[in-house]
């Protein structure tokens, strides 16, 4: 069997996008959902991991650059195999639990990113019809691996294993 020389072997290994979001949700179990101002469809707090960059660092990045917020991460909640589709090749989402919110608190956040139209808290119902399937998908998992304490991992929002 002949091996490839290291330089040649590490240039065919395959590369995945990565993304790291994070869950708030109030005492009411609505999630915390931005409207970004590039994309039809809402999302919650976070995006793509730079070069060098870990998803948890992404995670708290992102809710500083989106909700102009420090707030410190609980735990990894979701680790999802995102399959690649027609524009993006395949990921993995990373979900971390951001906390309790308020609504007060929501209303109080000072939007200064050009990404960021708006942000609201959203029954898992309500949010369906906001966000992609995937990402409903992919909520409900977290709600529930938040509720149980549990770290989860899926395919395309789907769960794989308890």
């Amino acid at each position: 069997m002949d091996l490839l020389p290291f330089d040649e072997y590490v240039r065919s290994l395959h590369r995945k996008r990565m993304s790291a979001g994070v869950l708030f949700r109030d005492g009411a179990g609505r999630v915390l959902l931005v409207e970004p101002s590039y994309k039809p469809q809402w999302d919650i707090p976070g995006g793509a991991v730079d070069a060098d960059e870990s998803p948890w660092v992404t995670a708290v990045r992102e809710v500083r650059e989106e909700l102009g917020i420090e707030r410190p991460l609980a735990r990894l909640l979701v680790i999802d195999h995102v399959p690649a589709d027609d524009r993006m090749p395949e990921g993995m989402a990373f979900v971390f639990d951001g906390g309790r919110v308020t609504e007060e608190e929501v209303r109080q956040l000072a939007l200064t990113d050009p990404e960021i139209v708006s942000v609201g808290l959203y029954a898992l119902d309500e949010a369906k019809g906001k966000v992609k399937p995937s990402l409903a998908a992919r909520l409900a998992v977290a709600v529930d691996a938040a509720a149980r304490g549990e770290l989860v991992l899926s395919e395309n929002g789907e769960r794989i294993a308890r």
